[in-house]
């Protein structure tokens, strides 16, 4: 296993100076953000750009490896994190088309894994939503097996605020659709695996590791706090908005031992990305520092 770091944090600081700051904090690794370069989303977490994905060359595709490789830092894969079963249909064909190029740009880049979403229309149920997605993501899928990449979809159900209840923004959230996706495309698609998702769903990570663990192509370590003076007020069909507090991994509720645990039993020994989502860090660029760093402290025991 290898630790690093998403770079999503790092709006405004060149994808060099990323690197050298994991690699002389000793992670590293990058998932590089990919949103388009003409402009991200609107919303917290999206829209970096440390690579712009339409119609990059060879050249230019050598020279961040290189740069990178004397830093003594790889890219474990590309994160854009659309939504492209969005209800309009010319922003699901906007977020489709960047998706294809970042899933070109991996490959001209030798990375292995592209990290998505599958998304979701909150306005329909979530079978609708699967009938759509196997339209959608059939050639895609497709696409990305032709360029020698894993398209690995994160298990997230972008459910944090109104705009997204009441049924979120990403059906690809528990078990069931899980089974699905795979007996849908099987091996020409993986995981992107965050076990915070799991808690504040009360969906057993040891039971998940142990049926999708060796679907998994990459895994994210973010942790989440469960506020229960706010599920007590909201209760559980506030659907974890008011109770759900995403933390730096080692100050929430996540099972670290067991999530390490359940990894190595089901074989994965790929890289393990921090995913800053903690406000009590976010700051300035320092501060999102520290908080990267409080958990390289708390996971690198188990990175062997």
């Amino acid at each position: 296993m290898k630790l690093g770091i998403l770079t999503a944090p790092f709006e405004t600081t060149p994808l060099m100076e990323v690197a050298k700051w994991a690699a002389d904090v000793d992670m590293g690794v990058l998932e590089v953000a990919c949103w388009p370069a003409s402009g991200g989303e609107a919303r917290r977490y999206a829209g970096t750009s440390h690579i712009d994905c339409n119609g990059l060359s060879e050249g230019q595709a050598q020279e961040i490896t290189g740069g990178l490789a004397e830093l003594g830092v790889s890219i474990s894969g590309l994160g854009y994190y659309p939504n492209p079963l969005h209800a309009d249909a010319a922003h699901r064909e906007e977020v489709l088309t960047h998706l294809k190029h970042v899933i070109t740009a991996a490959a001209t880049l030798s990375v292995p894994v592209v990290n998505t979403f599958i998304g979701g229309d909150k306005s329909l149920n979530v079978d609708e939503n699967w009938k759509r997605a196997q339209q959608i993501f059939s050639p895609i899928v497709g696409h990305a097996e032709d360029a020698g990449v894993k398209l690995c979809f994160e298990n997230c159900p972008m459910i944090f605020s109104y705009d997204e209840w009441p049924g979120g923004h990403n059906i690809a959230h528990s078990p069931k659709i899980w089974r699905r996706i795979f007996e849908e495309w099987g091996d020409a698609v993986g995981m992107n695996f965050d076990p915070s998702h799991l808690v504040w769903q009360f969906i057993d990570q040891a039971r998940f590791i142990k049926e999708f663990g060796p679907r998994m192509a990459h895994v994210h370590a973010k942790d989440v706090m469960i506020d229960r003076d706010g599920l007590y007020e909201n209760g559980t069909m506030s659907v974890g908005m008011g109770w759900q507090v995403p933390r730096m991994p080692g100050l929430g509720d996540v099972d670290w031992p067991g999530f390490f645990s359940g990894l190595y039993r089901a074989g994965y020994d790929g890289p393990v990305i921090i995913e800053h989502e903690d406000k009590v860090f976010e700051k300035d660029d320092d501060a999102v520092k520290r908080g990267f760093v409080l958990a390289r402290e708390v996971l690198s025991p188990y990175i062997k």
